[in-house]
């Protein structure tokens, strides 16, 4: 028999992928599986207690009073299981069909000693075009700036201790993958396949993702900015190199005219604006890591909670 856990997942104006996902678990995992269900501010659809019922699993909605986007969603249904079930590892998967059900088997398999996070690494991926090529940027330049790879999403199996340990970290609310990276807990990386969504298009827009991504940066805000300071100093340090060789090459004579008022223009110019970025980004880092000293209390942006033990 499969050990007992519990899958949080975040619904938002998404009633027939839900509706299947808790079909699925019910299927794959019968009486070993607790969902709770954060539903995400949905109005048009909001989510039922009733569609875990139906569905045949235990499990609980958690309404939130307001839309906080999927990575605050998680973060409330990771705190309320640190709270009320302390001795239960946690699964957290998208409630869209593309955490495929059946391979939380395989994440399951993994969770022991040696690991306190088994995250699904993503191998085929049902995705246009577009996204693989934004995203693969996206991971390069998140190494760049961070020093650190990041090819995982929501999708984890989280032993109780883990639970415990992100519940109490702000940085939580910001991003959830992020967050995994620096919380210093062992991670083990299992290849798992994306699968297609039940239903419906995605709420991501473009937009949408350029911000979740930025917002992973966030939360490694110091490392960004040294590499951005080192980046800034170096560049500086070659416009003041390039500026004084222009001078030494005025005095001897080997300057054309109006040459050297342009190329001198053109290095202050660079050393005006990577003192600027240096500035801008210290500022930016220091707003980041004043908001990430203390984890909101998650009551606030609960509405109610309704359980059901089918």
């Amino acid at each position: 028999m499969t050990q007992r856990f519990i899958v949080v997942t975040p619904v938002y104006e998404d009633m027939l992928a839900a509706r299947q996902l808790f079909t699925e678990l019910a299927a794959q995992f019968g009486q070993s599986v607790f969902v709770v269900a954060v539903d995400d501010g949905s109005v048009r659809e909001p989510v039922e207690v009733s569609w875990l019922a139906g569905a045949g699993v235990a499990g609980l909605v958690i309404t939130l009073a307001r839309n906080v986007g999927h990575q605050r969603a998680i973060a409330v249904g990771i705190c309320h299981v640190a709270e009320h079930f302390p001795d239960l590892p946690v699964v957290t998967m998208d409630s869209d069909g593309e955490d495929v059900p059946a391979t939380v088997h395989a994440l399951l398999a993994q969770m022991g000693s040696h690991a306190d996070i088994v995250v699904a690494q993503r191998q085929a991926r049902v995705e246009t075009l577009q996204f693989k090529f934004f995203y693969v940027i996206y991971k390069r330049v998140f190494r760049l700036l961070s020093g650190r790879r990041i090819n995982f999403g929501n999708f984890a199996l989280y032993s109780p201790a883990a639970v415990q340990r992100l519940s109490r970290m702000a940085e939580l609310w910001v991003h959830v993958a992020a967050t995994v990276l620096c919380s210093r807990l062992r991670i083990h990386y299992e290849p798992i396949d994306r699968g297609p969504r039940y239903a419906g298009k995605s709420k991501m827009n473009f937009v949408s993702l350029v911000l979740h991504g930025f917002r992973g940066l966030m939360v490694f805000a110091e490392d960004v900015l040294v590499r951005v300071g080192m980046f800034c100093g170096i560049t500086a340090f070659a416009a003041a190199f390039g500026s004084l060789a222009a001078i030494v090459l005025k005095f001897i004579g080997l300057s054309s005219p109006g040459w050297f008022s342009v190329i001198i223009g053109v290095f202050l110019l660079i050393m005006l604006q990577t003192g600027i970025l240096t500035l801008t980004t210290l500022l930016l880092t220091g707003v980041m890591k004043a908001s990430m000293n203390q984890p909101p209390d998650y009551r606030y942006f609960v509405k109610s909670i309704n359980q059901t033990w089918a």
